[in-house]
Parts: structure tokens; sequence; C-alpha cells
């Protein structure tokens, strides 16, 4: 899958520039989604939504393969979804979704409850799903920017930054590398990021994100790897104004 936000709506940690970018250009996301196209040239499927965002994603035989590659669409909000979930069934019961709800057509639904209602933390939404799974949400009426990976290390995403400044998430490491150059990095598991509230730990909510220093084999600095920090806990303060700004954020038009 590919996703290709305008910095305008995505706003990624500094630390996934790298200052060697000067040196290996990045690309422009027409190059990048150009050249997932070629690297994909069957099955694919593209929306590109003016200068804000692209979504693609490569269609799956129908096969047992757990690694599904799903992609959804309903009410200006979009999903690319990778992996499953073991516990599928019990969440569709439990928003009282039909029987024949898939991951993605789930995920816009627990997203849409969140920007709509947010009955419960974000964090807790996702640490109740049980399975290997990577997603990003798009919602083109708030141009809100919704990801997450899950923490079993079963699913492998990647984040970057553009020639433009764009952020772009695939699960694909060379487009990555190519269209990013030295400014990205591994998604890291069991976090999710959203726009406007940032990169934290889903399943370490009360504990900050801290950027770690990453050397490629040519000793060159490359964007950082992002990890708990388990000697640094977020403000109970800071915590409940997170929270309030993530709902006021999702809050419907």
């Amino acid at each position: 899958m590919l996703a290709i936000f305008h910095e305008a709506f995505a706003h990624p940690p500094q630390e996934l520039n790298s200052p060697s970018s000067n040196k290996q250009k990045p690309k422009h996301p027409q190059e990048t989604l150009q050249q997932f196209l070629s690297v994909h040239p069957k099955n694919t499927f593209s929306m590109t939504f003016g200068e804000s965002a692209v979504l693609a994603y490569v269609k799956q035989p129908d096969t047992n393969n757990y690694q599904e590659h799903l992609f959804a669409g309903f009410d200006d909000m979009y999903c690319l979804f990778l992996g499953s979930l073991n516990n599928l069934c019990s969440q569709i019961k439990q928003y009282g979704l039909s029987k024949n709800t898939n991951e993605a057509m789930f995920v816009i639904e627990a997203y849409r409850t969140l920007r709509d209602r947010g009955p419960y933390p974000a964090d807790q939404v996702i640490k109740d799903l049980d399975g290997s799974f990577a997603f990003v949400v798009y919602d083109s009426k708030t141009g809100t920017v919704f990801t997450a990976l899950g923490s079993d290390g079963g699913m492998k995403l990647y984040w970057g930054i553009a020639a433009d400044g764009s952020v772009v998430i695939s699960d694909d490491l060379e487009v990555i590398k190519t269209g990013c150059a030295k400014s990205f990095a591994p998604f890291p598991k069991g976090c999710m990021f959203h726009s406007e509230g940032g990169l934290m730990s889903f399943e370490h909510p009360m504990n900050k994100i801290k950027a770690m220093p990453r050397v490629d084999s040519e000793g060159v600095m490359c964007g950082a790897n992002f990890k708990v920090d388990t000697y640094s806990r977020v403000n109970s303060i800071t915590r409940q104004g997170s929270e309030t700004n993530w709902t006021s954020q999702w809050d419907a038009p």
C-alpha cells in the first residue's frame, strides 16, 4: 500500500527528516506514485485528492493469506488495511455492524465513532484490536490522517518525507527508500499517528516517544527510529489535554 499526504495535513516528527537528504534528493509525490504503480503493474488501484493526498494499494488474489490488502471508502473516509484481526467478529458485534464487514470497513467505523462521539481514548480502541495489522485512514472532509501498526511485529510499515515535505507511508521498503532518500524510518510497532495528535504508543500511552538516531550501513544519518521511553511519562494534565484535542479535531464539521 502507499499513502502520501501533503505537509499541510500531516505533521510528522521533525526527526524523520535526515540532513543527508540534501545530498541524495527525495522524489516528489507523483514520482513516488508512478514508481509504486510500475513496481505493481497488475491489480493496482489509486486515488488522488487534488494536492492533498494519494492512496494506492495492490488488490490481492482471493486466497487464505492472512496478510490481506484491503481498501474501503465511506462518506469521504478511506482506509488502507494490511493483515487481519483475530477478533473482528466480536468487534463488529460490539459496534453493531453487519457480519460481512471486513477489517478496512471496521476501521472506518471505529475512526468515525472516535471522531463523532469519542466515548473512549483512541489508544484504548486500537489496543483492543487483536491481530497483525497496519492501517492508514484519510478523512477527506477534515483533512485528517490516522495510522497505526500492530504490536506483534507481523506487519511492517515505513514512513518518510518526500521532496515537497509530504509524508509518505508504505509497506514497500524499496518504494520508501527511493522516494524519500535518507529521510525515512520504520513506523514504530504498537504506535499510532494522528495528524494533529502526533505519534504515541497505544500500548503505553502514558509514556513519551523518543527519537533514536539511526545510521545506515554507509554511515549516513537517516530518519530517526522512534521508541517508547520507559523512563519518561506523559504529564497527566498534558495527557488529558491531548485527548481533548483529538476529540475536538475529530468533531464532524
